[in-house]
């Protein structure tokens, strides 16, 4: 007998709204409850045999996949853009969990990729990095446009130079308008430092997590085998999801590449055995 449980989550900031489904499709209870990590454990505890649970990728999805992960049979965070069974009849949050329990049990759902805790820190910093670098271009942008809307030029990118700050807030001849661009100051040098620390923090994390070279190709395979990659190998391993995909564009650029070369060096041998014969017969 199967006693596996499909379990539909539609998650909101204070409650979610659980469906849960047996192997038959049987909807076996509906319930909601709290946005806390223990109210959520301790339902989920609370069901009997193996626990299959999805949800919506969202604010909340990596939280939740991270709290979830170790407790249950499997967890599926799920695409609503590419799932379009979703978005078919009524709307609310009753009946999104029950769709999506349904849809879990039958192998519908697109699934959005979660990778393991451990590059969770690598990923937050590559965000904070992101996000700090767009709010320090808007604060570059205000301080240009303030400037240009009192008529002084300034180009380049010494109007963010500490050297000149002075002598050109003096050429702001209102108070308040002198007084908001030493605020647009304030708010850049505090960016700037901020953002410093973060890629300090980046690359030191980024050294934790070392990238996975492509193997070489064989040489005795011939210029147009696949290598160890090769999909009609059936007994190749596939690569892990953690191989860097830098590495591998890096190494079939090499090979086209090299290719390019030697169908080159073929055509300009040709070219200059054609030229020598047709020079030879011109010749008494």
């Amino acid at each position: 007998m199967d006693n596996r449980k499909y379990i539909g989550m539609d998650v909101h900031q204070a409650s979610i709204s659980v469906a849960v489904r047996d192997a038959d499709g049987k909807l076996l209870m509906e319930s909601i409850i709290e946005t806390k990590a223990a109210i959520i454990l301790e339902f989920i505890q609370g069901l009997r045999g193996s626990s299959w649970i999805t949800f919506e990728e969202g604010t909340s999805a990596a939280w939740l996949y991270d709290l979830l992960k170790p407790h249950v049979a499997k967890v599926v965070v799920c695409d609503p853009r590419k799932n379009a069974l979703l978005k078919a009849g009524n709307k609310n949050d009753r009946v999104d969990a029950r769709k999506l329990s349904d849809l879990l049990r039958a192998g519908l759902l697109t699934p959005v990729y979660h990778g393991e805790s451990g590059v969770r820190t690598l990923q937050e910093l590559s965000r904070s990095y992101l996000t700090i670098t767009k709010d320090l271009t808007r604060v570059m942008n205000r301080l240009k446009g303030l400037y240009r809307s009192w008529a002084i030029p300034r180009a380049g990118q010494k109007v963010y130079s500490p050297r000149h700050r002075s002598a050109w807030l003096e050429e702001l001849s209102e108070s308040g308008v002198r007084r908001r661009a030493e605020r647009l100051y304030q708010q850049l040098d505090a960016l700037v430092e901020l953002r410093r620390e973060v890629r300090r923090e980046l690359l030191a994390e980024s050294k934790r997590h070392p990238r996975q070279r492509a193997a070489p190709a064989d040489p005795a395979a011939g210029p147009d085998s696949g290598g160890p990659g090769d999909r009609s190998d059936p007994d190749t391993a596939p690569f892990p999801h953690k191989a860097t995909t830098m590495g591998l564009l890096w190494a079939g650029l090499a090979d086209a590449e090299q290719r390019r070369i030697q169908v080159h060096r073929r055509t300009t041998a040709a070219f200059q055995e054609a030229t020598g014969a047709a020079r030879s017969q011109r010749q008494p």
